[in-house]
């Protein structure tokens, strides 16, 4: 089945513009075919590669490492070594981002609870007032 830039930014969540963008900057895993007006014809497994580079995107793989892995599928067999020790450098990055996150979220719940207890009891006068201030 054949797509054209429009359906993709549809089906993706992209702009045509970031479409054009990653196909400019290397970021596709294989060309992208021109049809005889020579509008972009995409294909299931270009809307595939694009699900997987946005959620590499979001969780905070930049552009150079999108870059070098489409570069190592491009390359074809022999390259899925390197491939997946990209992959798992990125994880390792993401799950250290997970901890510190699931740590954030524990002193906010725990701020939340406290003001919630507070402006409950109506005793919220003076919770975290700066000493200056009082």
């Amino acid at each position: 089945m054949e797509l054209g830039i429009g359906q993709v930014a549809e089906r993706t969540g992209m702009s045509v513009h970031a479409l054009r963008l990653y196909e400019r900057e290397g970021l596709m895993a294989g060309p992208v075919r021109r049809d005889a007006g020579g509008r972009r014809v995409y294909t299931e497994w270009d809307v595939e590669w694009l699900h997987y580079c946005t959620k590499f995107r979001a969780s905070g793989m930049p552009l150079a490492e999108i870059r070098k892995f489409a570069d190592l599928v491009r390359q074809g067999p022999g390259t899925e070594a390197e491939r997946l020790e990209l992959l798992r450098e990125h994880q390792e990055r993401v799950v250290a981002r997970i901890a510190e996150l699931t740590e954030c979220l524990a002193v906010i719940t725990n701020k939340v609870d406290v003001y919630s207890e507070h402006v409950a009891r109506g005793s919220a006068a003076g919770l975290w007032s700066h000493p200056a201030a009082t």
